[in-house]
């Protein structure tokens, strides 16, 4: 059997084979439990612009290169004297108020990449600019602390870099049923149980066949523990409410998965931004206040941390097209019950001090925020995940 031949003929090559690197993982015996914190990470995909998410409003640098899409004083929602949300994000300033978000501004990384696909790559991988890794952060946090490929879980079709270790990937879905049902299918079982009628001790398909072992069980697990939950939240209506309210499913029924990962995308915002993010801020904030109210009724909000990023910002100075271009540094939004530095962690964005493009300067290495989480929250060992490198700790955890 040709390899094409066989993810043809299977059902689970949409979801189950996006974790592709478990032969190693049968011979390695992890040695160290991993802790009952979870961490659930949100990329919103494209470039979010930070400076019209959390805005100067009392910078007239901001309102002079920005006169058709900055936003109006009297549509913002006042957090400081100097700054303010975006009107979309009413729902996460309820969340604000109760001293569940920490936001950490003009975080980016040395000599910024503008490309979506490198710049994603890089804040995946945790490397320099210039170096390459096939390995994500998550991916080798699971590699030394990981025991079964659902210790991570991304909720979608398809797995990041960021959780593909070098031993131990996550697992990829956003349906425990679906899934579940796929494992089940008679040819995979056929597989399962005949390999050598295959032929799957040639070439690559001894490799597969190990994948489908180890995807098969995490299926069934990821199902027969996640069913014991539904939540009665009310979600809204879009597809990234629903994978926000699967993950609350997944948390809130016990499944032993300490990395979780979402994403929302459409912020590459070159053309008529004010109303497209618009929109997209208000799908972000209203579906994170949903989830935090469904993990705060079930009592496990205290023991999950929310890490919310883009892989670039925005150009200051605004196009032609009433958009942005590619960027460097943005904001991060940290949420979470235990937080040590709520609100506003540092200071605002330097207008007056561009880069030779006109982007903003980076102050804190987005790896800062990483280091930070895996040694504080997560309670491992940073350095041995971060390419053996020491990166000075912040204090909102």
């Amino acid at each position: 059997m040709k390899r094409r031949d066989f993810l043809k003929n299977t059902g689970l090559a949409s979801s189950l084979f996006l974790v592709p690197s478990f032969v190693k993982a049968f011979e390695k015996i992890a040695t160290e439990q991993l802790g009952f914190k979870r961490l659930v990470i949100i990329q919103l995909s494209g470039g979010n612009d930070g400076l019209n998410t959390v805005i100067p409003f009392r910078n007239d640098i901001y309102y002079k290169k920005r006169q058709g899409i900055a936003i109006p004083k009297n549509k913002i929602i006042s957090l400081t004297d100097d700054l303010g949300f975006h009107e979309s994000l009413l729902p996460l300033k309820r969340l604000y108020d109760q001293g569940y978000v920490s936001i950490i501004n003009n975080v980016g990384y040395p000599n910024p990449d503008r490309s979506h696909f490198r710049s994603t790559d890089i804040w995946h991988t945790a490397t320099d600019s210039d170096k390459y890794a096939t390995s994500g952060w998550l991916g080798r946090y699971l590699d030394q602390y990981g025991q079964h490929p659902y210790n991570g879980i991304e909720v979608d079709d398809s797995l990041s870099l960021a959780l593909k270790g070098e031993i131990n990937n996550g697992i990829a879905t956003k349906n425990a049923a679906l899934l579940f049902n796929t494992a089940r299918e008679p040819y995979f079982k056929k597989i399962l149980a005949n390999p050598q009628d295959a032929h799957l001790s040639e070439h690559n398909l001894g490799y597969l066949y190990k994948t489908l072992i180890a995807a098969e069980s995490s299926a069934k697990y990821i199902y027969e523990t996640s069913k014991t939950f539904k939540s009665k939240q009310e979600y809204p209506q879009n597809p990234f409410a629903k994978q926000l309210k699967t993950t609350a499913e997944f948390i809130n029924s016990g499944l032993d998965t300490k990395v979780f990962y979402t994403s929302l995308g459409g912020f590459d915002t070159h053309a008529n931004q004010p109303n497209k993010q618009k929109q997209l801020l208000k799908v972000y904030a209203e579906g994170i206040e949903s989830f935090v109210k469904d993990l705060k009724k079930n009592e496990t909000f205290k023991d999950t941390l929310i890490l919310t990023f883009s892989e670039f910002g925005r150009r200051v100075q605004q196009n032609a097209a009433n958009g942005t271009d590619h960027g460097t540094a943005n904001n991060v939004f940290i949420i979470g019950e235990h937080l040590k530095q709520k609100g506003i962690y540092n200071s605002v964005p330097n207008l007056l001090k561009l880069d030779a493009n006109g982007d903003l300067i980076y102050e804190i290495d987005f790896r800062q925020i990483y280091a930070t989480v895996l040694d504080n929250w997560l309670g491992v060992d940073a350095k041995a995940i971060l390419f053996e490198k020491s990166f000075k700790k912040l204090d909102f955890i």
